[in-house]
């Protein structure tokens, strides 16, 4: 079994739905996201050969993803009036909506699964919304991510020669 691991971070505001605390005020974090790849097997040809993916391009597609995020407002579908989100775009707020709560546990999985979309061979993303509080998602190696949308055999075909030599031809550093 081999295993690479890398992270990247962003900032982003949210609140909490339906939560009686302190989360449920509009806050920020530094989120930093950790990312681990796992394949049975190294590919066997092209300019990854002998490698489960090429650490360029592993830390491109995660920094791209963070980049989606960052400085933008994380916003529960729904969870805002149309008017209330209207005002908030046109006074130049940057808002990324999504269809979950915005929980680290969420984010995790968001995660784990934008990137198994890619063709990486996600074993485990690690959210972290403080330096010591983290949420974790584990995709099972069978399955995949269990995402209502068919990300699962995505995942399924993530490891294999084919799918991850998907980026061969592209140029990383190591």
């Amino acid at each position: 079994m081999y295993s690479l691991k890398t992270e990247s971070a962003f900032d982003s505001a949210h609140f909490l739905t339906d939560y009686y605390g302190k989360c449920e005020n509009l806050h920020g974090h530094r989120w930093r996201v950790v990312v681990y790849l796992r394949c049975d097997e190294l590919q066997q040809a092209g300019t990854m050969k002998d490698m489960v993916m090429d650490f360029g391009v592993f830390k491109r597609e995660v920094r791209a993803l963070a980049k989606t995020l960052d400085h933008t407002l994380l916003l529960e579908k729904n969870s805002l009036s149309p008017a209330t989100v209207a005002c908030l775009e046109a006074e130049g707020f940057s808002i990324t909506t999504l269809p979950f709560r915005t929980t680290a546990e969420n984010l995790a999985r968001y995660f784990a699964e934008k990137l198994i979309e890619k063709k990486l061979p996600v074993a485990q993303v690690d959210m972290y919304e403080t330096p010591l509080n983290c949420a974790t998602y584990t995709c099972d190696n069978n399955s995949g991510a269990s995402g209502a949308d068919g990300v699962s055999s995505a995942h399924d075909a993530a490891c294999g020669a084919d799918a991850t030599s998907a980026a061969t031809n592209e140029k990383g550093t190591r």
